[in-house]
Formats: structure tokens, sequence, C-alpha cells
């Protein structure tokens, strides 16, 4: 039973039975029974059923079993990693480093957040009035992840939006459910009322559709690909709903001749293959001033050449397969046309055969000598692929680096500190990061500029995605007949 309803499991109404692969070796991890419209109607029903209870909860009531969830989640650390892995391929090193500890960092952040929301001090803005500011849960809110990081994702949807009075349906990837249903399992052990957080399992086009067109659905969240997202806006304006989109990227990774070279050749490593790549903040094209811009090749080509691909439960493994061979294939697809229209493929540019032939793996592939029009440099790869581009001035770096739809995130390097400040204002992403590249934390906001959606995850900014802001205003005077009524009226 693979769908989470009000508290408790329940096997999907489809009857459509969907194997989780692990993408390691094409065994399966799990056969689930996908959700349908009729599941996604019994989880908002139940989210409506939870939401007065729980929207009237107090801040500490809220916070307190937000406290217990995130000791939950801790206690079953190697739980929640050990699933991670084996659904997504993610070495055991990523989920149990990142993805796992990253999740209880921000469970317990929210668990403090919860009590702290702002507004406007209420004042006599008015010298008859005083206004005062309530900020208010919206009401259910359906939530689709992603499959490149499910727990971490299902948790950025879940807790901004519990902890500010929400009740949620999240419909995680049919592909990589398994962590966020062990997530609404939790919480139901945390203490959290039932209905509060329920996960339909199914497609997109059939349970995510039915949730965003559902009436009693009063807010969206998205992370996906763009086509996606705008197709989710469509739905979503039918009714009203508020709508957050956190979509594509295509990450610069911008180079100055006076950058700490070492630094930005390992940062470019660690932020390009990150998640086999599949991360929409991943470094993907790096413009390296072309005074050192071999150098960089070079350097950025000796570490990919030795990162070791494996098995992901093999501590020693740098580099696990992408979470599918469909992705795979995807990705392979992309440097064959580069080599097509005259790539050249520095390293990489394969799958391994030998005992990683039956995965969906591919090695970390350095691209040089494209054109910033070219397929590679301007659309999504999601995998362990980095093109590289010279530039020679400062302006043209920002020039290339913004030469792009998307704006999720960007970095620059350089040991100028003057420059490093232009870099921050000239780089058109939600985040920029300054001689690193990928690090997020719990307290600062996760969202994009352009095409990469708007709104954000995490941090106590979200909570203006996930609360409505009511505007009170008491009479101070006591008076039947107001001077304002006389503009009206003249009785």
């Amino acid at each position: 039973m693979h769908q989470y309803i009000g508290g408790g499991l329940r096997t999907g109404s489809s009857g459509v039975v969907h194997q989780v692969t692990n993408p390691a070796d094409g065994s399966t991890v799990a056969e689930v029974v996908l959700g349908d419209a009729h599941d996604a109607g019994l989880a908002v029903e139940a989210a409506e059923r939870a939401y007065p209870e729980w929207s009237r909860a107090t801040p500490a009531e809220r916070s307190a079993a937000l406290h217990r969830l995130a000791l939950l989640l801790d206690e079953r650390a190697q739980e929640f990693a050990e699933t991670e892995s084996r659904q997504t391929g993610k070495p055991i090193r990523l989920s149990t480093g990142f993805d796992v500890p990253g999740t209880v960092d921000n469970t317990a952040f929210f668990a403090g957040a919860a009590r702290h929301l702002e507004g406007k001090a209420s004042a006599e803005y008015s010298a008859d009035h005083t206004s005062a500011i309530r900020r208010e849960p919206i009401g259910v809110v359906a939530s689709i992840a992603p499959w490149n990081y499910p727990l971490q994702m299902a948790a950025w949807k879940i807790l901004p939006a519990i902890a500010a009075g929400n009740t949620i349906v999240l419909k995680p990837a049919e592909i990589t459910p398994l962590t966020a249903l062990l997530f609404a399992r939790a919480c139901t052990d945390a203490g959290i009322p039932d209905g509060v957080v329920n996960v339909v399992v199914g497609t997109g086009p059939v349970a995510g559709e039915a949730l965003m067109a559902h009436p009693a659905v009063r807010m969206v969240s998205f992370t996906g690909s763009t086509p996606v997202g705008k197709r989710v806006m469509e739905i979503a304006s039918r009714t009203v709903k508020r709508v957050h989109l956190e979509l594509g990227g295509k990450a610069p990774f911008v180079v100055f001749d006076d950058a700490d070279l070492e630094a930005a050749i390992h940062g470019a490593v660690a932020g390009s293959l990150i998640n086999t790549g599949q991360d929409c903040t991943a470094a993907t094209r790096a413009y390296v001033h072309r005074s050192r811009f071999d150098e960089f090749v070079a350097g950025v080509a000796d570490l990919y050449a030795k990162v070791k691909l494996g098995d992901p439960f093999d501590p020693a493994t740098d580099l696990g397969p992408l979470v599918s061979h469909r992705q795979r294939d995807s990705v392979a697809g992309f440097v064959d046309r580069a080599r097509g229209y005259g790539a050249k493929i520095v390293v990489g540019g394969e799958a391994p055969g030998g005992a990683l032939a039956a995965g969906a793996y591919y090695r970390p592939t350095l691209v040089t000598g494209v054109a910033q029009d070219s397929e590679i440099v301007r659309d999504e790869v999601f995998g362990p692929v980095l093109t590289a581009l010279p530039f020679d001035t400062d302006d043209e770096a920002f020039a290339l680096a913004n030469d792009t739809p998307y704006g999720l995130a960007a970095s620059a390097w350089t040991r100028d500190h003057l420059r490093a400040l232009r870099a921050v204002r000239e780089l058109a992403a939600g985040c920029v990061w300054v001689n690193d590249h990928i690090p997020i934390i719990s307290e600062m906001p996760h969202g994009g500029y352009k095409s990469s959606g708007f709104g954000k995850d995490m941090s106590s900014y979200s909570f203006e995605e996930y609360t409505q802001v009511k505007h009170t205003m008491h009479d101070l005077t006591g008076v039947a007949r107001k001077p304002w009524h006389r503009t009206i009226f003249e009785l």
C-alpha cells in the first residue's frame, strides 16, 4: 500500500502497478499500485477535515510537533538514507551526509520558525482607527515534488506549509515515492494529526492534474521542469489558486582571471557532479577567463577522470547512476548531438561497461568547443556534464552568464572584493555564490528568477508563499455619523 491518506496507508485505485527500480542494477525496489483522481479526491477531503483543528493550533503546538518530528527523523536516519539511495541510486555517502541531515535540520528550523510569523506593527495609520495584520494559513495545499531529491523536496514542500497551519497533499514522483511515504508516516508518529500530511503516489497527468484542479485546493506548489510548470499554472488559474513554482536551471560558473584556480576546479567538479548532475542548481556552464581557460579545463578533466563510479552502497563510490536508463539515454543524447556539431569531449562522453553496464551510469563529461547558442549550453541536460567556454572581459562574462531563460543559481570566482560585489549585482539568479557553488542552508531562501519560477522554498521567506495577510481595521471613535460618510451621502 503506497497511498498515505488521513493518517493511514491504502492501495491506489487505478489498478496500475508501477515498479520502483534501483537504477544501479535494474532490480525492483517496490511495486506500487498508482493512485488516480479518486485517491487525490480522498486525500484532499482528508486534508479539508484536518484543516480547522490544525490551522487553529497555536504556533507553540505546531512547533512542538515539528520538534518531535525532527527527533524521529534523526532516529530513523539510516532507514531514510538507505531507502533514498535504493530508489534513486545516489551514493550512500550523499544520502547520509547531505539529504537526510539536511532534512532533519530543515525540520528543526521550521519547528522554530512556526513561532515567528512576522507582520507590520499594529498602529493608528489613520487617526481614527487601529490597524493590525493577521497572517493566516491558506487552506489545503497541493504540492508536486520531483525525483532528484525525493526526501528533501518532500520536506521543503511539507514543512513550511504545515508550520504555517495549512494541510497538504503531496504527490512525489512515482519513480521515487518511498521516502516521502516514510516522511508522512513519521509525521503521524510525531503526533501531527491525521490528514494534515497526505501523500498520493501517481503520475502527473492523472493524480497530479486531479490535485491541481481540485476546487478545495487553495494553493499549488510545484518543483520540476519549466514546461510542466507552465501546465501547472494553466490548471491552477482556472480556479484562481495561489501558485509557487521552482523550475529548471542552467547555472553559470564564472571564473575570473584572479580566481584561486585550484578552488574553482574543485568547486566545478563538486558543483557539477552532485547527485550525478541531477540538480537544478548544479554548475553546468563554466565561463573562464581566456588566460586561465586551458589550465581550468585540464584541472577539471584530471579530476573527472579520477571520479569513482560504482555501487551506491559502497562508501568509496563518488558517483552513482542517473535515476533511470531513460534519463541516462537523454544525457547521452545531448553529448552525442554535441559531438555531431563539432564539440570536443575532453573527458567522458560514454556509459561505462563491465560490472556497471546494467546500471544507468554515465561518465563525468567535460565539453568544450561549443557555441553559446548550442543546445548543450542552452538546455537542461540534468546529468554529469559540464561545458566550458572562454571569455575576455567582465562585461562579456556577465552577458554570457545571463544569456539564458533560467535564473535559479550562479557563482563567481574571484579574489577581488569589488569584482565579487559587482558579480552579485549583475548575475540574474535567485542565489549567487562567491567562491563556492551548491551549499544551501535552512535559514536562507531557495527560488528562481525568470523561467526558473517564482516564490521561495526554505527559510522564513517561504511563509510569504504559505500564508495570506489579512488587514483588520478597528474604529476608535465610536462616532455613528462619521465625517467621511458625508463624502458619500449628505443625509
